[in-house]
């Protein structure tokens, strides 16, 4: 069995592997991968006043390449690294960092699995194709419309800085904490090239846990997973003055993925829900809460050609200092947060390095309603996109 059921979405081989460090196997003399995604995207309806939010519409254009070091380091040690050249903003910078270092002790039933991780994203270091890191989509538009509301555990990559310990116990039991702070000073690698005027500041050290219970069966051909996370930090609203009130954020996440792998057919589904509640000091709200539930499922037959399926919805407390920015596109009329879809995507790979995708996206509410959401006449149905890529490996 292959590390990946259809890369990025890991089976449990590469689960294993991610565990232990990246450290199985030979040690490269120059462990270097790269990517290339290039793309184009149509949406559903760009007239000519809302023409400036959509400037590569219908273009075909390079989304990002990237450079990997990444591999074994050493006995216990090892590294998953990317940065990333953003062909849409023209602009390079760091990407996902996963450090690790990775032991056991006990054998057979009694095993256990355990490591330390420095990472620059909450769920980068996660095993499971379920948090925002690595959840699906494993990639999207970066040209189309999205909704404006998201969680805390979902905003943060490239600009914190995670230390953590993690076991797997007995190939069952799953666990990990970390701890996170501002990617500056020592840690400032982590963040490198990213908007500095737009990075977090972070108060203290936020802790993050993480609890799952897997198995596997039938020659891991088999496997599942459930599971629950969270995260709870304080954030300096102007991350220049690192001092005075902060806004608060309580995230909780409940997660499950299945998984059944053999040589032509594969299935995969997971699915994942958040519950945020904040406290910001320049909402209109003392207190608001937000829900984010994404769910797919996929099948891939002779790892050749996939399908996959999903449904998003983010509803939450209407609060026009948040969402309502009074702009088309992306403002909210009714200050509401709620956003709702379906996705559905078409994968090739006739080479095991190559991808050509097809993604549609169709939203039944956008940015708080249906119809007329950024109270200047433009409907949820107006940012379907129709998304093309080619996605090379090598």
């Amino acid at each position: 069995m292959t590390c990946h059921l259809s890369w990025p979405e890991l089976t449990p081989t590469g689960r294993q592997f991610k565990l232990n460090g990246y450290t199985l196997g030979d040690r490269l003399r120059l462990p270097l991968a790269g990517m290339v995604q290039a793309s184009a995207t149509s949406t559903a309806s760009v007239d000519p006043r809302v023409a400036d939010s959509f400037p590569k519409d219908r273009q075909a254009t390079l989304q990002q390449a990237s450079v990997f070091l990444s591999g074994k380091l050493a006995d216990h040690v090892g590294l998953f690294s990317q940065y990333s050249y953003d062909g849409v903003e023209h602009h390079g910078s760091i990407d996902n960092v996963d450090l690790r270092y990775a032991n056991h002790a006990g054998q057979g039933s009694s095993k256990l699995v355990y490591g330390f991780t420095l990472h620059n994203n909450p769920t980068v270091q996660d095993v499971y194709n379920t948090g925002p890191a690595w959840g699906f989509p494993y990639a999207s538009s970066p040209v189309a419309a999205a909704p404006n509301a998201a969680t805390a555990i979902e905003s943060l990559g490239q600009q914190v800085a995670g230390l953590g310990a993690y076991a797997l116990w007995r190939d069952t039991v799953y666990g990990e904490l970390s701890f996170y702070r501002t990617a500056d000073g020592l840690f400032s690698p982590l963040r490198l090239g990213t908007d500095h005027a737009e990075d977090a500041a972070l108060k203290g050290y936020p802790p993050y846990w993480r609890l799952a219970l897997q198995h596997d069966w039938d020659h891991a051909h088999h496997s599942a997973m459930v599971g629950a996370y969270g995260l709870v930090l304080d954030r300096y609203p102007d991350n220049t003055v690192r001092s005075g009130p902060t806004d608060h954020y309580r995230d909780l996440g409940f997660d499950a993925q299945y998984q059944y792998i053999t040589d032509r057919h594969r299935v995969s589904a997971q699915l994942n829900y958040v519950r945020e509640r904040a406290r910001i000091g320049a909402a209109s709200n003392a207190s608001n809460d937000l829900h984010s539930l994404r769910a797919k499922a996929t099948y891939y037959f002779d790892r050749k050609y996939g399908f996959s399926v999903g449904r998003f919805a983010t509803r939450g407390t209407a609060d026009d200092a948040l969402y309502n920015t009074g702009e088309p596109v992306t403002g909210s009329a009714t200050g509401s947060p709620n956003s709702a879809g379906y996705l559905w995507e078409f994968d090739y790979l006739p080479r095991r390095d190559v991808r050509f995708m097809l993604q549609y996206t169709r939203y039944n509410r956008f940015n708080g309603a249906a119809t007329n959401y950024d109270g200047q006449g433009r409907n949820a149905r107006d940012n379907n996109a129709l998304y093309l890529m080619l996605w090379l490996m090598f």
